[in-house]
């Protein structure tokens, strides 16, 4: 008698038998479905990081990350997966650069006060601050602050992803794109902080928002955008970088704002 194949068992069959039998081959067999989710994830963020991080680090962090998504992972929810478990491992894999210390603290502390003076002029001037203004205020030249902008670079591509708190995976720009995910214990905070970032995107410059939109919401790499509009990779990183110490002063003087009231 020839031997019958045994069929290959559905996505939702898998996470049935692992969820309620805890069958450990259906969790492998899941583990193995999602690997390209992030081996992508990893691609992406490794773009513009400096040559010391290995990709393999990152995949190492992005795995635990699929892994610890797959295992809290409420399937019966009807949520889409793929979405859940890119947060847990863009999360993972920030853990893993933050425990690595890979931002020297001399580009820590000059992201720190490029990010202070935009929070104070910004808000002396309630508008978007020129780069001839942040110079001023700085005390630097413009080719100064343009290095100093491509040194901070690299220790503001994930800024946006951060966790709001340091005991929670929500993050900022989550409470932007994912409004059908908010959960009911939100707090007025959230929806404070959800304004003071829509206000600090519509100060951007035009090609600083376009960069924001193209990563955060169309999920280009930064190589892609540039490709889009036509400029060289260091400069969207560039465009890049100062939009985030744009929302990060506004983020702190929301932060300043909300517990000194």
């Amino acid at each position: 008698m020839k031997e019958q194949k045994v069929p290959h068992l559905t996505s939702l069959e898998l996470w049935r038998a692992w969820r309620e039998h805890g069958d450990i081959n259906a969790k492998k067999d899941l583990i193995e479905n999602y690997l390209p989710l992030v081996e992508y994830v990893t691609n992406r963020m490794s773009i513009g990081l400096p040559k010391n991080v290995s990709k393999e680090d990152l995949g190492s962090h992005g795995v635990m990350g699929l892994i610890d998504a797959i295992e809290k992972f409420d399937y019966l929810r009807g949520l889409q997966f793929e979405t859940y478990a890119s947060w847990r491992i863009r999360g993972a894999i920030i853990d893993g650069l933050r425990q690595g210390d890979w931002v020297p603290r001399s580009v820590r502390e000059k992201a720190k006060k490029i990010e202070e003076a935009y929070q104070v002029l910004e808000q002396r001037h309630m508008r978007s601050i020129t780069d001839a203004e942040i110079c001023e205020y700085l005390d630097i030249s413009e080719k100064d602050f343009a290095n100093i902008v491509q040194d901070i670079s690299f220790s503001t591509i994930f800024s946006l992803e951060e966790p709001l708190r340091e005991e929670e995976s929500e993050t900022r720009m989550s409470l932007l794109i994912d409004q059908s995910a908010k959960k009911p214990e939100s707090t007025v905070d959230d929806v404070f902080l959800k304004a003071s970032l829509e206000k600090g995107i519509e100060r951007l410059t035009e090609k600083e928002r376009t960069v924001i939109s193209l990563f955060y919401y169309e999920d280009l790499s930064l190589s892609e955008i540039a490709e889009v509009m036509s400029l060289s990779p260091s400069r969207i990183s560039q465009l890049h970088s100062k939009a985030i110490q744009r929302l990060r002063g506004v983020l702190e003087q929301h932060r300043a704002e909300l517990f000194h009231s």
